[in-house]
């Protein structure tokens, strides 16, 4: 199914990919990428001829009727590892412990270390949990990856994606072997995924912020409530000097 899938993306999006000779033909590897799009956790299993494992939220396996064994069906053939985030630090073992699960059979794991998708096309600093912690406690490489322009092709919350062609750029294997048993040190785990953001920024060219996206997003939403608070507000002073004018010329 991946490859049916796979081919049926490249034909009618035709994605151009830069670096593809620094995944290696075989052996573990983990691919830590930025996150724009949805679509992002389609478009890069699709160019490459090895199976990649992605983390995703238990929902999309477990919806009840057609479209839900639809949905899992599809993401079960595009290589997507089901996780119960109902509980966010047993959510973060539980990918820590599937990823490692999937290093060690030899196969290519990828991750986001951003946690979340970026809210503005920006990059946002990486957490330090699960992508540092996979590749201290296996010894795997860790590939940067850039995704380019995905946010364009499907934005947050549009189901129908647009028919333009998304980019990809693979960065050399970064090799953490020197850290291999630190997975406990925080520092060290820092210290791993600020390396890693900054050749993802390198490969994507995209502005870097240092703070988290979820924190970002908060700041985005609440930004919007003031705005629309505000515009009410000025609309309902506006329609009080209607009704005060009104009122000046009956009298």
């Amino acid at each position: 199914m991946k490859f049916s899938i796979g081919g049926s993306l490249k034909l009618a999006f035709r994605p151009w990919v830069e670096g593809l000779e620094n995944i290696p033909a075989e052996g573990p590897a983990i691919l830590a990428s930025n996150h724009l799009s949805f679509s992002d956790s389609f478009f890069l299993p699709a160019v490459l001829d090895r199976k990649v494992t992605f983390i995703a939220k238990a929902e999309y396996f477990t919806s009840p009727g057609v479209k839900g064994k639809l949905t899992a069906a599809f993401f079960k053939g595009v290589g997507q590892l089901p996780v119960d985030r109902s509980g966010a630090r047993g959510a973060g073992e539980a990918a820590i412990k599937s990823g490692i699960e999937v290093i060690e059979r030899g196969e290519l794991f990828g991750i986001y270390p951003e946690g979340t998708r970026s809210p503005d096309g920006r990059l946002y600093r990486g957490k330090p949990g699960g992508l540092a912690r996979v590749a201290l406690a296996t010894g795997a490489p860790v590939i940067p990856v850039a995704m380019i322009n995905t946010e364009k092709i499907q934005p947050p919350g549009k189901v129908i994606p647009k028919l333009m062609r998304p980019g990809i750029r693979i960065g050399k294997p970064l090799d953490f072997s020197r850290y291999h048993g630190m997975d406990g040190d925080r520092f060290i785990l820092r210290s791993v995924t600020d390396e890693v953001m900054y050749e993802i920024m390198k490969l994507s060219g995209q502005e870097y912020v240092d703070i988290y996206a979820t924190a970002a997003k908060r700041q985005i939403a609440d930004a919007e409530k003031a705005a629309k608070d505000a515009d009410k507000a000025a609309k309902a002073d506006k329609s009080a000097d209607k009704s005060g004018d009104k009122g000046d010329g009956a009298a």
